[in-house]
């Protein structure tokens, strides 16, 4: 399950940098020293794991908080339900609702903020700005927080999106070295490729909930009643 986070953030790299690569370009990095534009670049990462590790953790207590009721199976089958119905129902109709307002309002006081620090070259700001950036508003993002609730416990959740995280590393950091090298064609052909894995993973999430007795995949449930002590007292 841990691996589908990896793939996940590698697959969805492209759909990154159209929420975040506005962001990366506009990084404050020196250009004319390598070696401090990979530092810079490292700590911007560094930001947005730390972030992503935070936000894990947090939905991870909130899958345990379930699981602690016995519905750790229920919820795994419930999430991967959920996933496949936000890649096939259009956006148009889960956008503009009102409850989502205090939300963006606070959205827009994040934003404010990076653009403040988007205008140092300290590397707090780099930390400062990577860090922010993990809590903007992002579709796959929402899609890997699924995954760490399912998960059913704050160290799997944090872990989870910290190796989401690390998937989108590798794209994000070579598009700030080679701007423009993929083509309108690959890009189209890879963002096609994002929600098919997403359907897969909301499967992979409705199999482990169902119990089949798969090794690693889908373990059946441990049953309490099944488990029995039986304790000898042995009189001197």
């Amino acid at each position: 399950m841990l691996t589908s986070a990896l793939v996940l953030g590698l697959l969805g790299s492209l759909h990154c940098l159209g929420m975040c690569g506005p962001i990366a370009f506009m990084l404050p990095l020196d250009h004319e020293n390598v070696a401090k534009k990979t530092v810079q670049l490292s700590i911007y990462h560094a930001g947005r794991l730390l972030a992503y590790g935070i936000i894990g953790i947090l939905f991870g207590f909130l899958g345990k908080g379930l699981s602690l009721f016995g519905m750790q199976q229920k919820l795994s089958i419930g999430i991967g339900v959920l996933m496949i119905l936000l890649v096939l129902i259009p956006s148009k109709y889960l956008n503009g609702h009102k409850i989502l307002t205090p939300i963006y309002s606070i959205l827009g006081k994040v934003k404010s903020k990076l653009g403040g620090e988007l205008k140092k070259k300290t590397p707090d700001a780099f930390l400062t700005i990577g860090f922010l950036n993990g809590f903007l508003p992002c579709g796959l993002v929402y899609m890997a927080l699924l995954g760490a609730i399912a998960l059913g416990g704050p160290l799997q959740g944090g872990l989870y999106m910290v190796l989401f995280g690390l998937g989108t590393v590798p794209l994000m950091s070579l598009v700030v070295y080679s701007k423009g090298m993929f083509s309108n064609s690959i890009k189209f052909k890879i963002q096609k490729l994002i929600p098919v894995f997403v359907v897969l993973i909301g499967i992979l999430f409705i199999v482990r909930g169902l119990g089949l007795g798969i090794p690693y995949v889908s373990p059946k449930p441990m049953s309490t009643g099944s488990v029995t002590a039986t304790i000898e007292c042995h009189q001197p």
